[in-house]
């Protein structure tokens, strides 16, 4: 084992006696474990929050069948490499591929799974913590079973790190005492790889990298400072995920293409849902720049379309056209104020009725009602335009929509001031 590789990857375990928790999938007589001890397991799918062994689970599994191990990760991966691992393993007599957040993969990509799965050149194991069902197209999810792990309970967490400075020889030069665990576990949030770096950081931070320190004593205290002072980290599930995005839309807002651009590649390093970027960008596109660049929704929804097409990483050059783009638009809330506006009337006044002139007489009885009876039909008119109150009477007259000032908004306010005359003050 490479001793510069982070402690979490140096005390991996190696065997299924050695693997924290999962009792219900590897425990004595367990489903999973007599598959593999049976020399033959299907392809499947792991499902469970991060650090709770999915990509441990895979190796175990390949080295137990002593066969062929190829990884990808959905988030640099793509089709390609894909098909690459693919050939590679038609000429071996049976290889596990193992795709890391398989749930980031597109419809394409998974597809190009199938045929290898179905004829079984490669017996594919993937780890997602995203529900299978909504994640994997349905095609590739019959070919697989669904395993669930479970989040690590106190005791195995604190398993995991005695069983660390039992087997690792650079722990094992330190004299370290545990005197409480609970920062470690609270900060981890129950991931094993969280954990095990985070201890390893403290270790460093308290003795130095000699092997004649002098004694690491852990405290909670301790380990709350030094991970204030040195552990950043983007959680798409945590704070970091709403700080960031926040970050990201403000930038646009501000019309700064560097700062948008930046915060991006802070989602996108940290594993964010492409889709989520995507929709969040389609958003802005209406509510901050509008009718000032009406090409802006396009663009944003064209773009939503096109991650869900390719996937990462390619889709990192797509978003990133699109928040440059977005960024560097003109920018107005017009039509944000206008519906929000539009939606306190509707609340505070209720179901105003519609005026005769513009309700439909699709019967008898409705014309009879006088339902239609005033209507001016606007292509009937120069320019199809006729002066007419579309508005309940109790509002009539009441601007919602105020065009700003951008170039675009000017001309629309021109448009609708020459129709509207000072109806609505434009």
């Amino acid at each position: 084992m490479n001793a510069a590789a982070p402690l979490a990857e140096r005390v991996r375990p190696n065997t299924l006696d050695e693997l924290a928790g999962q009792r219900h999938l590897v425990g004595k007589g367990s489903i999973l474990r007599t598959a593999i001890e049976s020399g033959k397991i299907p392809s499947l799918l792991l499902w469970g929050p991060p650090g709770t062994g999915k990509t441990t689970l895979a190796h175990i599994i390949a080295h137990a069948l002593n066969l062929p191990f190829f990884t990808l990760s959905a988030v640099s991966s793509g089709v390609k490499e894909v098909r690459e691992a693919i050939s590679q393993a038609e000429h071996l007599n049976g290889a596990i591929l193992f795709i890391d957040e398989i749930h980031r993969f597109n419809k394409g990509q998974q597809d190009a799974l199938l045929g290898a799965v179905e004829k079984g050149i490669i017996t594919l194991i993937g780890a997602t913590t995203e529900n299978p069902s909504f994640e994997v197209n349905s095609a590739l999810l019959s070919r697989c079973q669904v395993y669930i792990l479970k989040a690590l309970e106190k005791e195995d967490l604190n398993q995991l790190l005695a069983s660390a400075m039992a087997r690792d020889a650079w722990l094992m030069a330190r004299k370290i005492e545990v005197k409480e665990t609970e920062a470690l576990l609270t900060i981890s949030g129950g991931d094993a790889r969280k954990l095990l770096n985070l201890f390893e950081l403290v270790v460093q931070t308290l003795g130095g990298t000699n092997n004649t320190s002098p004694s690491v004593v852990i405290t909670d205290g301790v380990v709350m400072e030094i991970a204030q002072q040195r552990v950043a980290l983007y959680d798409k599930k945590g704070d970091q995920h709403y700080y960031v995005i926040s970050a990201f839309i403000k930038s646009m807002r501000g019309s700064d293409p560097n700062a948008a651009v930046y915060w991006l590649a802070r989602m996108i390093e940290g594993g964010e849902d492409v889709k989520f970027i995507a929709r969040r960008m389609v958003i802005f596109a209406s509510e901050d720049i509008g009718n000032a660049n009406a090409n802006a929704l396009l663009l944003a929804n064209t773009t939503f379309d096109a991650v869900n097409k390719i996937g990462y990483p390619e889709s990192g050059i797509i978003l990133a056209q699109c928040a440059t783009y977005l960024a560097s638009s003109h920018k107005s809330n017009a039509s944000y104020l206008a519906i929000n506006e539009a939606l306190d009337i509707v609340r505070k006044e209720g179901d105003l009725p519609v005026p005769l002139p513009i309700r439909n007489a699709h019967t008898s009885l409705m014309k009879s009602l006088d339902y239609g009876k005033g209507y001016d039909y606007a292509h009937n008119h120069e320019q199809s335009f006729t002066l007419q109150e579309f508005l309940p009477d109790k509002i009539k007259g009441t601007a919602f929509y105020r065009p700003g000032k951008t170039p675009r908004e000017e001309e629309l306010r021109h448009f609708l001031k020459i129709r509207w005359k000072d109806k609505y003050g434009y």
